[in-house]
């Protein structure tokens, strides 16, 4: 019976695994869209910035435009050679203004027109990666649910067994599964440990063939039960009695 709840807590262990690497795959897929919808709102924060610097650029090119206006209309109504000098040197000095301010205006509209359009680009991965996710997160959703339902009823089966099994035994084999979360009940073939793959003296062979106790491997301290061609309804009855091969 030992046998029989050690297939099925095996059964639940590999659920467990699967249960956990689709936990991760959902994970990922969640931080892949996290990621490239993140992505795409530092996109929009740099546009909406880059904007502002042009709003900026623009604004100061429009007051430069006003003070050559302003100086030009000054300037003839000026008389003297002097100050006509002097005005001309203040439109020429805010004309070279506005040529840098253009410059720059000019390279950030640039700037801003590449990345309008790349954000449009990342916007289409962002539909994209939303549309498989929703795909993957509802496919491994279900698959994560079929394994607590199968688990359920294995735990069912489980406790089932545990009820009619040997309580002494129970209690060593769950210990040693507990260390181990591996098969720790095995057969002993060819004076051979079938766990650790260790050779077993004679003597440890006899006391596991003639059942009247448990008895440990000394190189990886499994359970050891005496394997023979025709086995009982119960699992564990060679551990707890001698049985003929």
């Amino acid at each position: 019976m030992i046998l029989e709840i050690q297939e099925l807590d095996m059964k639940m262990i590999r659920l467990m695994n699967v249960k956990k690497q689709r936990r991760n795959e959902l994970h990922n897929v969640q931080k892949e869209l996290d990621d490239v919808v993140h992505k795409a709102a530092g996109k929009d924060e740099h546009i909406a910035a880059t904007r502002k610097d042009l709003r900026i650029l623009e604004t100061q090119i429009t007051d430069v435009n006003a003070r050559i206006e302003k100086a030009e209309a000054k300037q003839n109504a000026i008389k003297k050679v002097e100050e006509f000098n002097a005005m001309t040197g203040e439109i020429t000095s805010a004309q070279r203004e506005k040529t840098r301010l253009e410059s720059q205006a000019s390279e950030v509209t640039d700037r801003l027109v590449a990345e309008e359009e790349g954000i449009q680009d990342l916007k289409k991965e962002v539909k994209r990666v939303q549309d498989t996710s929703k795909s993957l997160q509802k496919e491994l959703t279900g698959a994560i649910e079929e394994i607590n339902s199968e688990g359920v009823l294995l735990q069912k089966e489980r406790a089932s067994l545990a009820a009619n099994a040997d309580h002494d035994l129970l209690e060593i084999y769950e210990r040693l599964l507990h260390n181990k979360k591996d098969r720790v009940l095995v057969a002993v073939e060819n004076r051979t440990c079938s766990g650790c793959h260790i050779v077993l003296t004679a003597q440890h062979e006899n006391l596991v063939r003639r059942g009247e106790r448990p008895v440990f491997c000394e190189h990886c301290a499994r359970l050891h039960y005496w394997k023979v061609e025709e086995e009982g309804p119960s699992g564990d009855v060679a551990v707890k009695r001698r049985r003929k091969k």
